[in-house]
Parts: C-alpha cells; structure tokens; sequence
C-alpha cells in the first residue's frame, strides 16, 4: 500500500505541477506572447477545462475497462502534450495545447481517486486521501520555486520540458507500482448507456452533490488566489519573482502542514467536524483580504498571515468534503470521482480568469473571487443538511 500510494501521489503531482510552476512567469509571458493578464491566465483556463472534460470522461471508462489502462494511456498522452506546449509558437495553441494536457493529465488524478475507493472506505479511506492531498499540497510550494529557478535559467518555454520530464517518470512509476484495483466482476458493462445511467445515479445523491459543490468551491478559492497571485506579490507588493517564488512556497508550506496535521486530526473528530470548521475559517480569511484592500492597506505580512488562514481552511474543506462525497457513491466510484474533479475543474476554470478582469494593478477582484466562493461552499453544505433532515424524518415514520 505504501509503494502504490507514492505512486499515485507521483501521477496526480503532474498536474498542480502544471498549474503552479509557470506562474511566476506570468508577467513575462503577457509580452512574449503579446497579450495581457487575461490572455495569459486563459491557459490556466483551458487547462482546467480540460482536466474537467478529462476526468468526466475517463473516470467512467475506468468502471468499464478497469484502472491501469486508462491510466497508462493517458499519462503517456500527456507527456507527449507537455513537450508539444514547450514547442508553442503562439497563445492560441498554448491554450490549445493546455486543454490536451489537462485532459490526458485528469487520468492520474481521477483514476487515482477511484484507486483509493476501490481498496479503502471510511475513515481509512479519509485517511488516505487526506494524505494524498497534503502530499499534494507541496506542489504550490515548491512549483513556483523550481519554476523561478528555471525561468531564470532558461525562459518560461524550459519549464515545459521539465513538466514533460516529471509526467515520464510518473508514467514509469504507474507501470511499476499500480496494479488493477477493479476486477472484472465490479466492472461496469453496457456502454454509454450505462454511462449516462450512472452519472444519473450519482448526481441523484443531494449529499453527495452537496458535498462535491462544498469541495468544488473550496477549491475555487484556491484558484482564484492562484490566478491572481503572482500580479498581487510582484505589481503589487514589489516583489521580485524570487521573492514571488518563495511567497508561493510559504502558501504551499502551510497548505502542507495543515493538510498532515489535519490527517491525524480526523481519528479524532468527524470529517464532518472538520470540514465545517473550515467553512468557517475559509471566508473569514478571504473577507479579511478584501476589506484589506477597500482600505488600501496590503502588506507582506498582513497578505501572507491571510492567505495562511484561508489555506487552512480550504484544506479542512477539500480533503473531508472528498471523501464524504465519494463515500457516498462507492458502487461507481470512478464516475464519482470524475464528477467531482469535472465539477472542481469547471468551477476553478470560471473563477481564475475573472480575478484579472480589474487588471493588473487591482487586488480586489482576486480577494473578491475568494470571498464570493468561500460563501457559495458554505451554502453548499445546505444541500448535505437537508438530506440528512430527510432521512431522519423517513426514519421516525
């Protein structure tokens, strides 16, 4: 379990790779490319449009036809996509390219989940993808880093080669250590139909649709600091891209932290408790920024001590609100996991190119975006709540 559970880590690092490490070249790029802050963020879009379209695809295929092949098949895809957005000769087949990439890139992610569910329920299940996403949370600090670095040396172009090379050697650890999860017998058959049948009978799920809202946009807060962060540190607060770099890497040192001592943290409080804790966290931080930046007064210290805060809180959100998802769908957990990475992807891709629609020399509308998705995944946990009135009332009749 171990060797598999580094491995899938392995398979889904490629893709927050592939959203955090080219950040810091942000402003650069607007030039190389000749446009401006929203053109570039565009690909951040179509990125993850794409890993939306990818999941709600090739999670289902996953039920049919088994893990291991989807997932051999698509990170294969994807590193050929990777090497080809390094060779780009404008942004309009980046952008193209960026949706490839996050559509063949999804199949470690979702079928990774699906994995997950396949040999864990729970509490051990929670545990697992508790470790998975704090695993994952060194990404956002240690992406931006390597990825200065790299600019620095070598342009914004280099650091596709270098997401080309990772996706190889996550190829190389998906042939060694993941095995098939889903035997024959658990398969799903039918074709589309049954298909169409089950993405029917998960999203039937109020609580499992509430659930996957709450994590969605949980997440959505996340993208809309990411989308905006790297004009916020270097426009903004003046910070050189190796100081943006390492303002990056104290975001994701943080995320990681709270996420390892959330995971230890769930065998004694309920995800349930957790991840409403988190609600309350989350727009609290994010309602702080934007009453920060009303009042013109952005620090380093004060920024930085904020977006703390709402780390910890997307992190109590995303890694419960997962697993209490998927925990309610476990005889389709493939679909289960690719809705909940498609409706993620869709939210995140509306929320980051909107935070560079005030330019960039304005915080307010990234601060803005957080707050506003911060509350929507509150009021998605009102849908969970009235499914659980429901089955209490059924049960008293």
């Amino acid at each position: 379990m171990p060797v598999m559970t580094a491995a899938l880590v392995l398979l889904a690092f490629v893709t927050p790779l592939a959203t955090d490490m080219y950040l810091p070249a942000f402003p650069d790029m607007t030039g190389a490319l000749g446009t401006d802050a929203s053109g570039v963020q565009l690909t951040l879009t179509s990125f993850l449009i794409g890993m939306g379209v990818g999941q709600l695809i090739l999670g289902p295929l996953s039920d049919r036809f088994g893990r291991r092949k989807p997932i051999l098949i698509g990170t294969a895809a994807c590193v050929v996509a990777t090497a080809l957005c390094a060779l780009t000769p404008s942004l309009g087949w980046l952008v193209a390219l960026r949706f490839v990439q996050g559509f063949t890139g999804a199949a470690g992610v979702v079928i990774g989940r699906a994995v997950i569910s396949d040999v864990a329920t729970g509490e051990k299940a929670a545990k697992l993808l508790g470790v998975l996403m704090s695993l994952l949370g060194v990404a956002p600090a240690i992406a931006p880093v390597l990825g200065g670095i790299v600019i620095d040396a070598a342009g914004w172009r280099a650091v596709f080669w270098v997401l080309a090379a990772t996706t190889l050697v996550a190829l190389v650890g998906a042939l060694v250590a993941v095995p098939e999860s889903l035997p024959a017998e658990r398969r799903q058959t039918g074709g589309a139909q049954a298909t169409i049948r089950a993405v029917r009978e998960v999203l039937a799920s109020r609580s499992y649709l509430g659930h996957t809202l709450c994590f969605g946009m949980a997440l959505a807060v996340l993208f809309c600091y990411l989308g905006g962060a790297s004009f916020l540190f270097q426009n903004l607060l003046g910070l050189s891209v190796g100081q943006t770099s390492a303002a990056f890497a104290s975001v994701g040192a943080v995320s990681v932290i709270s996420g390892l001592v959330i995971t230890r943290l769930v065998g004694r409080f309920t995800p349930q408790a957790l991840m409403r804790t988190g609600l309350a966290v989350m727009p609290a931080g994010s309602a702080a920024l934007c009453v920060l930046a009303l009042a013109d007064g952005l620090s380093l210290p004060a920024v930085l001590g904020l977006l703390y805060l709402t780390l910890v809180g997307i992190s109590l959100v995303a890694m419960n609100a997962a697993a209490l998802a998927l925990e309610r769908v476990p005889h389709a957990a493939g679909t289960g996991s690719a809705l909940l990475g498609t409706i993620q992807s869709i939210l995140s891709a509306i929320a980051a190119p909107l935070v560079g629609l005030g330019g960039e020399h304005t915080a307010l509308p990234m601060f803005a975006g957080m707050t506003l998705s911060a509350v929507l995944a509150v009021l998605a946990l009102g849908m969970t709540r009235t499914t659980s009135r429901s089955a209490a009332s059924a049960t008293s009749n």
